[in-house]
């Protein structure tokens, strides 16, 4: 199967590290050119239909992001092989992530949806495991867990979602990784565990220096976004917000499902959380 980069021409330096991560697991990249917010003026302008819960509208560099990954999602749709896999540029493999991308019969006859990445955060899996060699299992993913840094399409799974996203309004990872939205409801989606891949990001005193790019324009509206949840923190709402906890936990329990973060391990290391890693540092 193809795997597909997403890397913006002014990104030489990412291009370069994720070149040597190829080179490194053996596999053969396809660069997809990156749609450059600076370059499009016009994305200030773009309508935007699809309803939300957030009252805010998203990012210039998030518009960019989606159109990028949907024009990944057009490659995949319209060529030969039954699967894709899709990679943002500030990624590192696993060091066995090469035999997994080399060849697709590991993946479940029916996957439409695989995520290879970890984003260190709580989600909610099947206890059920499906082998995919290699140290590597799959469980369906049954909470949210977003990310769009690895993942891979099946060909109908990606023209699915080209036919979705004629109107946007919401970010890619959530179109993608957020059940509550149908595009990802209707979908059938596996975790891979450990994941086979992570954002440079959260690898701590491990990273090579590739900071998200759309963490760095998200930074406003994170602020607002904050301020809106702890006004939303009333007496009741905290109330109906446990109860709801509750009942997911007994829910998952009942489903054979279960809490977890993905694991990824990198270089022999086993990485962890950035929270769990603060907290060790502390003691």
């Amino acid at each position: 199967m193809k795997c597909l980069v997403i890397n913006l021409d002014r990104s030489r330096d990412r291009l370069a590290h994720m070149t040597a991560e190829f080179a490194r697991i053996g596999v053969a990249l396809e660069r997809v050119a990156a749609i450059d917010a600076q370059d499009r003026p016009d994305l200030a302008l773009m309508p935007l239909r699809v309803k939300r819960k957030s009252p805010l509208r998203m990012t210039d560099a998030e518009i960019a992001c989606f159109l990028s990954h949907r024009a990944c999602w057009a490659i995949i749709a319209a060529g030969d092989d039954a699967y894709g896999a899709i990679f943002e540029d500030d990624i590192v493999f696993s060091a066995k992530a090469g035999a997994l991308l080399a060849d697709a019969g590991w993946i479940p006859a029916d996957a439409d949806i695989v995520k290879l990445e970890t984003f260190f955060k709580k989600t909610t899996i099947a206890r059920k495991r499906v082998s995919a060699g290699h140290g590597f299992f799959m469980s369906r993913l049954h909470r949210t867990h977003i990310g769009t840094a690895g993942y891979i399409l099946s060909r109908q799974a990606a023209r699915d979602l080209v036919d979705a996203t004629g109107d946007i309004g919401i970010p890619v990872d959530h179109v993608v990784f957020n059940p509550s939205l149908a595009t990802s409801s209707s979908k059938t989606i596996y975790q891979l565990v450990p994941a086979l891949c992570a954002q440079d990001q959260f690898l701590g005193d491990r990273a090579v220096g590739m900071p998200s790019l759309l963490k760095q324009d998200r930074g406003e509206q994170r602020d607002v976004i904050e301020m809106i949840k702890r006004r939303r923190k009333t007496g009741l709402n905290k109330i109906r917000t446990e109860i709801k906890r509750i009942a997911e936990q007994i829910s998952d329990l009942c489903r054979l499902r279960q809490e977890t973060i993905i694991p990824f391990d990198y270089r022999g290391e086993r990485i962890r959380p950035p929270h769990t890693q603060r907290r060790e540092n502390a003691l």
